[in-house]
């Protein structure tokens, strides 16, 4: 059999000027990283209803469109690709009233979509893993004799209540109405209501815990609560106290 030359073969090192190729793409990478990224001060071309102080959009930003229908709170993170679209395309009078808001403290994470024809609202500080999906318009299949994507499409408001968790993945569809600090499991498929304090799983969406005022969560959770940071620790100190624990645990 043949023998692999690649095979336990080390990479041989590099050359000098590959070297410096590879430093100068990276240093030219994070200068246009930082260079294009959207904030209040630095919109560049992204003429936003309104955008907080605080708030940045990293770059490359995905398909933005509807800004002066666009308004984002104060201090929001809005990842590498992230598309946020008011309207069915660009170029259109959506009339005097914003159709997608974004409450302060807000995280998308990279590769979301908000794809907001009807009106959008998300809570403030609501998380968003990566890749989320949420949208107040789909697609119809009343006629069986059209392709589904030429057939008009439905819409309906979304609303998402502040303190919500969207793992990655999850898909809030047309019509939903989540509640405060509502838990969305990664891929998960939301519709309709979900009330205060649930969280929900699977497509369609199931809720699978619930908290009561009385029994606290029901099911019970698995996992004991996280021992809070006392007050007064310091950046400083959390990291010398992350560093000790590294070199005890080796």
């Amino acid at each position: 059999m043949p023998r692999n030359s690649n095979t336990f073969s080390l990479p041989s090192p590099s050359t000098w000027w590959q070297q410096v190729l590879h430093r100068a793409v990276h240093r030219m990478w994070h200068g246009a990283q930082r260079a294009g990224a959207v904030t209040a001060e630095r919109p560049g071309r992204l003429r936003f209803r309104s955008i907080g102080q605080g708030t940045r959009l990293a770059f490359p930003q995905g398909t933005v469109f509807g800004e002066p229908w666009i308004e984002l709170g104060e201090h929001c993170i809005i990842a590498e690709q992230v598309t946020l679209t008011a309207g069915m395309m660009p170029g259109l009078d959506l009339g005097p009233d914003p159709v997608l808001s974004l409450g302060d403290g807000v995280v998308l994470g990279r590769g979301s979509h908000i794809v907001a024809d009807a009106r959008v609202t998300v809570g403030r500080e609501t998380f968003c893993g990566p890749y989320v999906y949420i949208t107040s318009t789909n697609h119809s299949y009343d006629d069986p004799d059209l392709p589904v994507g030429k057939q008009w499409p439905r819409s309906a408001p979304v609303t998402i209540g502040p303190g919500c968790w969207l793992g990655t993945g999850a898909v809030v569809l047309p019509g939903a109405r989540l509640g405060r600090n509502v838990v969305v499991a990664a891929g998960a498929v939301v519709r309709g209501e979900v009330p205060d304090h649930a969280v929900v799983a699977g497509a369609p969406a199931r809720t699978v815990r619930s908290w009561d005022p009385e029994r606290g969560w029901e099911p019970p959770l698995r996992t004991p609560p996280p021992v809070p940071i006392p007050d007064g620790i310091t950046p400083g100190q959390l990291r010398a106290l992350a560093e000790w624990e590294r070199r005890a645990d080796g």
